[in-house]
């Protein structure tokens, strides 16, 4: 028997070999080709970048909430826009080269579609969740991280700057820095059972109520108080609060 050719085995992309050639074909090929091959019978890759959108702001959404239990949801959907919209996964598409990779029509091709960030971020999606559809959430969760290691890394180093992720830091400094007071957090209440305590906390500024924050500790909530408060702040907001 003769050793099988490389056109032979299965083809991958990035860290994942898939099983089933067919999801990463359907995710490479764009509308503009099948428009213009019908007789192929071969299927876009729109649907499978509607599941791809899904699929990336699951494993992002769970990725963010596990490795920051500081931040509030503000924060991390701050973050997570920040992993999932065009710019970032078009840049991610080009480490990989997936641009070479796309199946494009004529019109496409001639209009330089193979660089176009909207087509690489749709592209990528669409292949992120052909290996969820070939080899299921966790080995799509492996590739996603995986592929987004430089976004992944840059938000971690963004975090441990001073101040970066820390809002009770950043506030401080802005209230130093605009009224040479510093902020003052008061529990406001405290519900549930000693396990599963909820705390509400305000943030003042001499006699006024600049944000309020909740969290299942008091850490927590200080950090959503503070970060109210500087977007509150930053859109030029009135004070106190109601």
């Amino acid at each position: 028997m003769k050793p099988a050719s490389s056109a032979d085995s299965p083809p991958s992309i990035s860290n994942y070999r898939f099983v089933n050639a067919a999801f990463l074909n359907e995710a490479l090929t764009h509308k503009s080709y099948v428009n213009e091959q019908r007789a192929s019978g071969q299927n876009h890759n729109e649907r499978l970048e509607f599941l791809g959108d899904a699929v990336l702001s699951l494993i992002i959404s769970d990725y963010l909430a596990s490795r920051y239990p500081e931040l509030s949801e503000g924060a991390l959907s701050q973050l997570k826009a920040k992993l999932v919209s065009e710019a970032p996964l078009a840049k991610a598409a080009r480490r990989l080269d997936l641009g070479a990779r796309l199946k494009l029509g004529r019109g496409e091709e001639l209009s330089k579609g193979r660089e176009k960030p909207s087509l690489l971020a749709d592209g990528l999606e669409a292949v992120i969740a052909a290996v969820y559809l070939d080899g299921g959430l966790e080995e799509s969760r492996n590739f996603t991280i995986h592929i987004l290691g430089e976004e992944l890394r840059q938000i971690d180093e963004s975090q441990m700057k001073p101040g970066g992720g820390d809002y009770k830091t950043r506030f401080q400094e802005w209230c130093q820095k605009h009224h040479d007071v510093l902020p003052r957090y008061v529990i406001a209440r405290e519900t549930g059972p000693d396990h599963q305590k909820l705390f509400e906390v305000e943030v003042f500024l001499n006699d006024a109520i600049y944000g309020l924050g909740r969290g299942s500790s008091k850490k927590e909530a200080e950090q959503q108080a503070a970060q109210r408060a500087l977007e509150r702040v930053e859109r030029g907001g009135t004070f106190p609060l109601g």
